[in-house]
């Protein structure tokens, strides 16, 4: 019970997170931009539900909800986005340059790709330090299709590494549908050409994804490679800040909000007796109230020191 609760409470403080994010940027708040995940929570709460305390995640340029089911802070992670000192990056990486390396978050990255052969590279480490500890890669439908994808895929099954790739293949690149950019209905199938297995997941479901990843992390662990899993689900934001989101109708949103992750989870747990509204209200609004806390932190932390500056600049 308390794990299915605390993945329930966990999606809850990915959407608030990233709802409370949208408005401080729309109202200014924030400076810069930002690409939420709503929508898409199940998969980085099933995802991290089932990793080891050692094991290593690569994450995108969407990927608050990556940070904070493996652990991230929320209050360090909003100070990042106000361009604080307390922030994560030391207020100098903003939304999409994050990582704590203690909690096994090797960071986000801005180049779509760009993660793919950090995480190759990490699952590379473990094997030759012979670690017993897998990495993890979360990237897009849009990032399937660059060549860094493919060729961090072949690599990862020449060398029989210890990594898993978790494709969130939430319907959109940016504006484009994925079946403009592919030519196959499912991107798992292409685990085949590699050589090692792919499987497509209901990424609205948390508890399949946290089955499927098990599975997958066992394989690697035992000495057997990567697997694909390429778990569907849907962005209800838009693609980052400002998008108006002409490329697709409202009542499509609609009918996604219907059966988004905590929806659905929501009505699971209330059918097993573990959630009725009375807690669902309370835990919502504890939720509410970290959020809270977070933005408070985040505001009432200093700027960084000028004298800093070149502080961590390599180039």
């Amino acid at each position: 019970m308390k794990n299915e609760l605390e993945n329930y409470r966990m999606m809850v403080l990915i959407r608030r997170f990233e709802e409370t994010i949208e408005r401080l940027f729309s109202q200014g708040d924030v400076k810069g931009t930002t690409h939420p995940s709503t929508g898409q929570e199940a998969v980085p709460v099933g995802v991290c539900a089932a990793l080891g305390p050692g094991d290593m995640i690569t994450s995108n340029h969407r990927g608050h909800g990556h940070f904070l089911a493996r652990g991230g802070d929320p209050g360090r992670m909003m100070a990042e986005f106000f361009g604080k000192a307390t922030g994560y990056s030391g207020g100098r990486g903003g939304s999409q340059l994050m990582a704590d390396y203690g909690i096994g978050f090797l960071g986000g990255n801005g180049i779509t790709g760009g993660n793919i052969p950090t995480a190759v590279g990490a699952a590379f480490s473990a094997k030759y330090l012979k670690r017993d500890r897998v990495a993890v890669c979360f990237f897009g439908d849009g990032a399937a299709n660059q060549g860094t994808c493919h060729e961090a895929m072949n690599l990862a099954a020449v060398w029989c590494l210890p990594v898993v790739f978790v494709c969130e293949n939430n319907q959109y690149a940016m504006s484009t549908p994925v079946a403009a950019a592919a030519g196959v209905p499912d991107l798992a199938v292409r685990a085949a050409g590699y050589g090692f297995p792919g499987e497509v997941v209901d990424g609205n479901d948390v508890e399949a994804v946290t089955a499927a990843v098990g599975l997958a992390r066992e394989r690697a662990l035992s000495g057997r490679g990567p697997t694909l899993l390429e778990c569907k689900t849907y962005r209800l934001s838009g693609h980052s800040r400002g998008d108006p989101r002409r490329y697709r109708s409202r009542g499509e949103e609609a009918a996604a909000r219907k059966v988004c992750p905590i929806v659905r989870y929501k009505a699971v747990l209330t059918a097993r007796g573990l959630l009725d509204e009375p807690a669902d209200a309370d835990l919502v609004r504890d939720v509410e109230e970290q959020v809270a806390q977070a933005v408070a932190f985040a505001k009432n932390s200093p700027y960084p020191d000028v004298a800093d500056l070149e502080r961590g600049v390599f180039a």
